[in-house]
């Protein structure tokens, strides 16, 4: 049974006004893959009666489609940034959505946040408080670089009209806000909340104070010093409160709320989600997503990677979760109960497939670590011991649940940790290679260039070629022809075209291939990348980098990797030149 979406639905249940109304840039999608269902459903699970807007008509009154709530509004842009969903790299409109119904791109409102907050207000002049929460709004909670309007844009509380929001996963922050709402207690000393506030008390003496706004604006330093205190303050069990001035007021973020257990991860996963598009949209269409997310089973959360280009870190954190194997196990038996399951899992994963089950153990008693990453170019922590072990077992386990055909890896995988584990890593990828992936195995390498990989903290070129060696060395011994096809970045700043020519020169040469598909940069809000994009200074050293910022040439830098005929050209040029 779906939360309610509708009037009728609330007649049927005999409910006179819902509790909390939760409103997203998505089709209402009841997955635990979804953020607004999962977040319904904890929150009927807590005994709230809960009901969800999807993509809310903008053109008339279809956000009082439920009524007015009696405790608060939940507000969130979807599954993905607005802007990102609605823009390539090169700010091209796109004209499919995977979330829309239908896939024609025409439901979901640029900065998504700041269009439903102001649809409650011109509708409810006086409601119960707005809260916002999902990436969208997680990711632009301080001063943030948006590469959409290319400034500095103050956060998003500041122009929203919201009373408060909820970053990060928030599971915990959820229940406890809610509560706090609905006895009547002060929901602002709740972890993982931001809100705005006139003036400073005696509990802010314990935060740390961020560069204003204002400075940020007028020194690049000065916001690079804002977002190393945002990114080092993000660990429940090391972070600080913070706060900043912006105008003549302050945004004020608490501490993170803490994560959830092995336990609340799988009571979580196993709320009772129909896995299904709510029935007021199939009208208007099939949604894509569903395609890959409906038997795909999420085996824990975070991700400590650190890519300098991603955001899982902030919004997920750099802790993993994971799920039990008995409550996976559990999951993957229930598939075999839907008519349409065809005995194929699309994906036994997380952000990182290969982080399940393991983690530091000195992160897990202090936190994380402000001085070292976990990973960097050029080395693994040696305090974190990479374990294949137990998603090898998990992996092996799913292949005998009765009804299971095919159980598939298709997140991410980190192909260092598979060469750095010298006990399981050959092990776990020959398991992958026999039985996990169909055809290929896609890898982010992301570049070749060591500069530029020191820039967006992936590992060197070594690990890569020593995994392609192992992979192909497997192929051979099973009999497959199954290959590797490898995500790849244009335009990272530090990239210059000679980067790009010695990436395709290496993909040719050492990885035997011809790239067909690269992607151009996007600087995203809340990563240090974006940061580097906005100052064209390395955060670490303050030093000037280059930057590419025209849209043309960043177009060329991924058609030197991406072209066919390169070497022919490259040829013809330099015939051209000596005659």
């Amino acid at each position: 049974m779906f939360l309610p979406t509708t009037k009728k639905e609330l007649e049927n249940l005999n409910w006179e006004k819902c509790d909390i109304i939760l409103i997203s840039g998505d089709a209402y999608i009841d997955s635990p893959f979804i953020g607004v269902a999962t977040v319904g459903r904890i929150l009927e699970k807590l005994g709230y009666k809960v009901g969800i807007i999807g993509q809310p008509n903008l053109k008339n009154d279809d956000i009082k489609r439920l009524g007015e709530p009696r405790l608060y509004w939940g507000v969130s842009g979807g599954s993905i940034d607005s802007m990102v969903s609605n823009y390539t790299a090169t700010k091209k409109f796109r004209n499919s959505d995977d979330y829309t119904p239908g896939g024609v791109n025409d439901k979901r409102p640029n900065r998504a946040t700041l269009v439903y907050t102001n649809l409650i207000r011109r509708h409810y002049k006086n409601t119960v408080p707005i809260v916002l929460g999902g990436i969208e709004a997680s990711l632009r909670r301080v001063t943030h670089y948006d590469y959409w309007s290319n400034k500095l844009r103050k956060p998003i509380l500041f122009d929203a009209k919201a009373d408060y929001l909820i970053y990060g996963m928030g599971e915990i922050a959820i229940e406890e806000f809610s509560r706090a709402l609905r006895d009547g207690t002060n929901p602002r000393v709740v972890r993982g909340v931001s809100y705005i506030s006139k003036e400073l008390n005696e509990k802010h003496s314990t935060y740390i104070q961020m560069p204003s706004h204002q400075e940020c604006l007028d020194d690049k330093e000065k916001y690079i010093d804002l977002f190393d205190i945002f990114y080092d303050n993000n660990d429940p069990i090391s972070a600080k409160g913070l706060y900043q001035k912006v105008d003549q007021r302050y945004l004020i973020q608490n501490s993170p709320c803490d994560y959830l257990d092995e336990k609340e991860m799988d009571g979580i996963a196993s709320l009772p989600y129909t896995r299904e598009l709510h029935p007021y949209h199939v009208p208007q269409g099939k949604v894509k997503c569903l395609e890959t997310i409906k038997f795909s089973i999420q085996t824990h959360h975070g991700c400590w990677g650190e890519c300098n280009f991603c955001a899982i870190g902030v919004h997920q954190g750099r802790t993993i979760r994971t799920r039990s194997e008995e409550n996976i196990l559990k999951e993957a038996k229930e598939f075999t109960n839907y008519k349409d399951f065809k005995g194929i899992i699309s994906d036994v994963g997380g952000p990182t497939a290969n982080m399940y089950g393991y983690e530091c153990g000195k992160k897990l008693k202090k936190g994380t670590c402000d001085d070292i990453r976990c990973v960097d170019y050029d080395r693994l922590c040696k305090v974190m011991k990479v374990d294949h072990s137990r998603h090898l077992k998990l992996l092996k386990n799913i292949r005998t649940v009765p009804g299971i055909k095919k159980a598939f890896v298709a997140s991410g995988l980190r192909y260092d940790f598979i060469a750095a584990d010298k006990k399981y890593g050959y092990e776990y990828l020959k398991e992958l290679v026999n039985h996990h992936i169909s055809g290929q195995m896609k890898v982010a390498p992301e570049h070749t260039s060591n500069r530029v990989l020191k820039l967006m903290g992936k590992p060197g070129q070594q690990p890569l070629i020593e995994f392609k060696k192992m992979y192909d060395r497997l192929n051979k011994e099973a009999g497959k022809k199954q290959f590797l096809t490898y995500y790849l970045i244009a335009a990272h700043p530090g990239c210059e075209e000679k980067d790009m020519h010695d990436l395709k020169h290496f993909t040719q040469y050492e990885l035997k291939m011809n790239p067909e598909q690269a992607q151009v940069f996007t600087p995203t809000p809340s990563t240090y990348s974006a940061v580097m994009y906005y100052t064209q200074l390395d955060p670490v050293t303050r030093k000037k980098i280059f930057v590419e910022k025209d849209i043309k040439r960043k177009e060329k830098q991924k058609e030197i990797v991406i072209d066919k005929k390169y070497y022919q050209r490259r040829k013809a040029g330099t015939a051209g030149m000596q005659s």
